[in-house]
């Protein structure tokens, strides 16, 4: 048997038929094994398990969720709350001004004028 990789998720259509077939064994009343791991105690213990990390990452991804749209919801806040400051320096110091540069706007006198093309004769 090849080394299994635990790192990456079983397809969700596997463990799909892996319920099934755990399923499908607790009609089977004579079923008997040496092998503890694959007793049908150990198979219930390890569905249970299951069912209860997939129930809290569920939760834990609900709450990820929410906390991430709350992060996001405060970032464009902050956002507007600078565009609107960077608005009223413009208006109260001028474009030109250093608080408008200080606030990381570019002062207008440092933009560069256009320059006329000269227009080559063909």
């Amino acid at each position: 048997m090849p080394t299994q990789n635990t790192t990456r998720r079983l397809r969700p259509q596997l463990i799909s038929e892996d319920v099934n077939s755990w399923h499908g064994l607790q009609t089977i009343a004579t079923y008997e094994t040496t092998r503890a791991d694959a007793s049908a105690t150990n198979l219930q213990q390890a569905y249970q398990a299951m069912l209860t990390q997939q129930q809290a990452e569920t939760e834990k991804l609900a709450l990820y969720r929410a906390a991430a749209d709350a992060a996001r919801l405060a970032e464009w806040e902050f956002h507007n709350a600078v565009l609107a400051m960077k608005e009223v320096v413009r208006g109260q110091y001028g474009l030109d001004s250093d608080q408008a540069q200080a606030v990381g706007l570019k002062k207008k006198s440092e933009y560069k004028r256009p320059s006329r093309k000269k227009l080559v004769a063909s």
